[in-house]
């Protein structure tokens, strides 16, 4: 059986680890959870399901404004039109999925296997995400995805699910105290849509 790092996570000696993140408000705990755990933290935004560009370019300086507060190292991922449009290519036939289903799935893998390769060339000591902060992603899939990557590019995952502990309410608090813009969607142009959907439906009945 694979022996694999526990929530019970053990302290590291200041090894590096590059930090797959999402959002500024989702970054905020695991960088000081990280830390606490005496490892070298540096933040990875890679996100080429965000839709539109005016909303990624939101992200982007909030994220850039965390690390300034936190005081990270922060490497930006690739963004552009054609990244964008090889993402729709490769969710293809998924658009109709509900949020947290087979699209996620591969929009997991796609951005932590960009994680992966980065952290092997770079010669980082783990690889992780702040992914499982949110109590609307699946941990478990994270993990399996992680653990291929791990097997493929050599480099150790770490894994966390920040979510534990009250680290997702951590993470609010957090966001609040450093003034973060917090999005109302995952990212892609199709959880917009549901999210826009079920916005709409509470309204009305709380209209009645």
């Amino acid at each position: 059986m694979k022996d694999r790092i526990k929530q019970n996570l053990p302290r590291g000696n200041f090894e590096k680890v590059l930090l797959h993140i999402c959002c500024a408000p989702d970054a905020t705990y695991p960088v000081l959870l990280l830390r606490g755990l005496r490892y070298d933290v540096t933040g990875f935004f890679y996100n080429p399901n965000i839709h539109p560009k005016e909303e990624y370019e939101k992200r982007l300086e909030e994220i850039r404004k965390l690390s300034k507060y936190q005081n990270f190292p922060l490497i930006e991922g690739e963004y552009s039109d054609e990244v964008l449009k090889n993402w729709f290519h490769m969710v293809k036939g998924l658009e109709r999925e509900n949020e947290g289903g087979k699209r996620c799935y591969l929009c997991y893998k796609e951005r932590l296997e960009k994680t992966a390769k980065l952290a092997y060339d770079l010669n980082f000591d783990y690889f992780t995400t702040t992914i499982t902060i949110s109590p609307h992603k699946r941990s478990d899939w994270v993990f399996e995805i992680a653990y291929d990557l791990e097997n493929k590019y050599g480099v150790k995952f770490l894994e966390i699910d920040f979510k534990k502990k009250n680290g997702f309410k951590a993470s609010v608090v957090l966001s609040k105290y450093y003034g973060l813009y917090r999005q109302n969607y995952c990212g892609c142009i199709f959880s917009k849509v549901e999210s826009d959907h079920f916005r709409k439906v509470k309204e009305q009945y709380l209209k009645r």
